[in-house]
């Protein structure tokens, strides 16, 4: 009886030394949690101001106190992102979502730092996690679209960008890329369609005005491509080959018009002469107007 008394005295006594030493580990933790959050809310005010280098000391504190802090990995790796720290940036959106798997931002700006590092296979992976856990934002959608524009994957670039404008997304990039997506699967209503939208959002977008020309050009329609090349030119008057299309447009268009073909041509080569890109081009086109002068000399006799 002395032998089992003392035993459950000395049972007693480690089960209350236990429990001492487990109020004092989560007194530790709380303690450790709440200093983390003075670092954290410290990062996040060092930001509004200005100061990132503040900003990411106060986040890799957070961190050091709670290392399952996923909001300071986030926080600390998109400042890494916008100072271009690609690689470290990489390092706190990996860690975050492994950290917590849930979480849509954690994986969606994971994959925004691997499609800045062209990892277009492991930024679609990404994408995709994020858009699971939150399939019905619009930017997620975008956002794989993309990455499918860089893959040349256009069946799902279509896919991904008509979700996200159904869900109420999108500007004039995602519908340039869808209406690009549409005109690689000879689909030329639907790509017209599309990049018209571009346009509509972005009047002065370029590419959106080029392609719409091309498009024109092929089919022939040339007052319609002579329109989209000149809007291309207003856009950027430096690009030389809107220039160009816009010559053999509007010369198609009006082909007995010698004044107005000439002095596009001209124009050309004014705008493509110093690009050694286009000098076979300028050559060209020189020909081409002492043709046209020509011709008009001796329509100008009759």
């Amino acid at each position: 009886m002395i032998t089992n008394r003392l035993s459950l005295t000395t049972l007693l006594l480690q089960i209350i030394a236990l429990a001492v030493l487990c109020l004092i580990a989560g007194t530790t933790v709380l303690a450790n949690t709440e200093r983390a959050k003075e670092h954290f809310n410290a990062g996040l005010t060092a930001e509004q101001n200005g100061d990132e280098a503040g900003a990411i000391t106060s986040y890799e504190a957070a961190i050091a106190e709670d290392a399952d802090f996923t909001d300071a990995y986030i926080n600390l790796g998109a400042i890494h992102f916008r100072q271009k720290n690609y690689e470290q940036a990489l390092q706190s959106f990996k860690t975050a979502t492994e950290k917590d798997q849930q979480n849509a931002d954690a994986f969606a700006n994971l994959g925004r730092v691997e499609y800045a590092l062209k990892k277009y296979a492991e930024a679609e992976m990404a994408f995709k996690a994020a858009a699971g856990l939150k399939p019905d934002n619009p930017n997620l959608c975008k956002e794989l679209g993309k990455v499918y524009y860089k893959k040349k994957n256009y069946p799902e670039v279509i896919n991904a960008f008509v979700k996200c404008h159904q869900l109420g997304g999108g500007d004039y990039l995602s519908y340039f890329m869808l209406g690009k997506a549409y005109q690689k699967q000879n689909n030329m209503n639907e790509a017209i369609a599309s990049l018209q939208r571009s346009v509509g959002l972005r009047g002065d977008y370029y590419n959106a005005h080029s392609a719409l020309g091309s498009i024109y050009l092929s089919q022939e329609k040339y007052r319609s491509a002579a329109g989209a090349f000149q809007a291309a030119m207003s856009a950027d008057p430096s690009k030389y080959r809107a220039a160009y299309n816009y010559a053999v447009a509007a010369e198609q268009s009006n082909p007995e018009d010698y004044d107005t073909n000439i002095a596009n041509w001209e124009n050309f080569i004014r705008v493509a002469r110093k690009n050694p890109k286009a000098s076979k081009d300028v050559a060209v086109a020189q020909d081409h107007v002492k043709e046209l002068k020509e011709a008009k000399g001796k329509a100008d006799l009759q």
